[in-house]
């Protein structure tokens, strides 16, 4: 994590010297002594609550983010909102659905699979800056390619339109997320395979919708175990169907559900990613522990976090998939009232996928709830700091 070389505690004399303010005059408002106020100036003693960041930024007349040297509002936070409106702009187009003619040349079928690759590798890397840059373009020449030969350009067009709900969803863009699976789930129309791929990223959107689910039971009915890559499919959408379900508290088809996906993932084993799915056992025992937490089970969460983290699958899960889980993990410490190991696991997200916790508003919400704990580690409650976030 990138940081101001200066200390804390010569900011925080530095700023105090500004406002003119002696070391007596500066711990009477802060109720402290003069003796802490020297310490903190010295470095001898840090700052490690939020409460204390802010009161000694309130008396300071400073964003608490400045006591660490930071913008409160990150750079990356504007440019993550451009590149929404972008990706809009893009999505607004419905020169594929009138069939226009484009005077521009359309990209081959070669090319559309590389991108399509390219931009689905670069979501399980994490790298959500990087596809905020790249989709606008790449749904423009889908859109092309589809408008000049449906049926050629359908599977990138469906394939296009799953990656940018799952980026989407991760940035808490529901409704632009729900258009976008929308548009997945018209567009594989008629094929089987396709329409449930898209139905796996109608079910990352409508999580908290109970009327998902019959869609992706159906969708799953639709294409059967029949081998790895099917089982795959069907795998994934009932892992979707049992998180709504759990999100609604019904734990009864949540354990029926995750019951024959773990069948199924015994079947597929870990290490593959079928149709985008990443799934396996080990992508079956983080669901667990993502139902655990949708149903207020605290324990039970921890216990499976720390029992799947173990397992070798967990190594051959996607970058996101693991960031994404740890944050699940981080929720379930909450509940069981261990902020330190909550922070420990936010912490190891950020160091291999920094934007899932810095780009990804969930990521940012579940820093801000740990760094309000009283017994929060100094290191979380400076990232919050850094994300003004607190």
């Amino acid at each position: 994590m990138g940081g101001d070389p200066v200390p804390i505690g010569r900011r925080v004399a530095y700023l105090r010297v500004r406002r003119r303010l002696s070391q007596q005059s500066f711990a009477d408002r802060l109720g402290k002594s003069k003796s802490w106020v020297d310490k903190v100036e010295r470095g001898v003693r840090s700052l490690e609550r939020v409460s204390t960041i802010r009161e000694v930024a309130a008396v300071l007349r400073v964003d608490a983010a400045a006591l660490l040297g930071r913008d409160a509002q990150p750079a990356e936070v504007a440019e993550r909102r451009e590149g929404v409106a972008r990706i809009r702009a893009a999505l607004s187009a419905y020169s594929m659905a009138f069939g226009r003619p484009t005077s521009r040349e359309v990209r081959s079928a070669d090319w559309l699979v590389r991108e399509v690759r390219h931009v689905w590798m670069t979501y399980q890397h994490a790298r959500y800056p990087r596809l905020v840059e790249l989709l606008p373009a790449l749904v423009t020449e889908v859109h092309r390619a589809h408008a000049q030969d449906s049926e050629a350009g359908r599977a990138a067009v469906v394939e296009t339109y799953r990656v940018t709900a799952a980026l989407l969803v991760k940035l808490d863009e529901g409704s632009l997320a729900w258009l976008a699976a929308d548009r997945a789930m018209s567009a594989a129309a008629g094929d089987r395979v396709l329409l449930a791929c898209a139905a796996v990223q109608l079910g990352q959107v409508l999580r908290a919708s109970a009327r998902a689910r019959p869609v992706l039971l159906a969708a799953a009915d639709q294409i059967g175990p029949a081998d790895k890559q099917m089982s795959s499919l069907r795998g994934s959408l009932l892992v979707q169907a049992a998180l709504i379900a759990a999100r609604a508290g019904d734990e009864r088809v949540v354990g029926t559900l995750l019951g024959e996906a773990a069948d199924l993932g015994a079947r597929v084993g870990d290490g593959h990613d079928h149709y985008r799915t990443a799934f396996g056992p080990a992508a079956v025992e983080l669901a667990r522990v993502a139902a655990a937490v949708e149903l207020g089970d605290g324990p039970q969460a921890v216990a499976r976090h720390e029992e799947a983290i173990g397992r070798d699958g967990w190594r051959w899960l996607p970058v996101e998939h693991r960031a994404a889980h740890l944050i699940d993990a981080a929720r379930a410490y909450l509940r069981t009232n261990d902020p330190t190991n909550a922070a420990r696991v936010l912490l190891q997200a950020d160091s291999f996928a920094p934007a899932e916790i810095r780009h990804r508003p969930a990521g940012r919400d579940v820093v801000a709830q740990v760094a309000r704990e009283p017994d929060a580690p100094p290191r979380i409650t400076q990232l919050a700091v850094a994300l003004g976030v607190v």
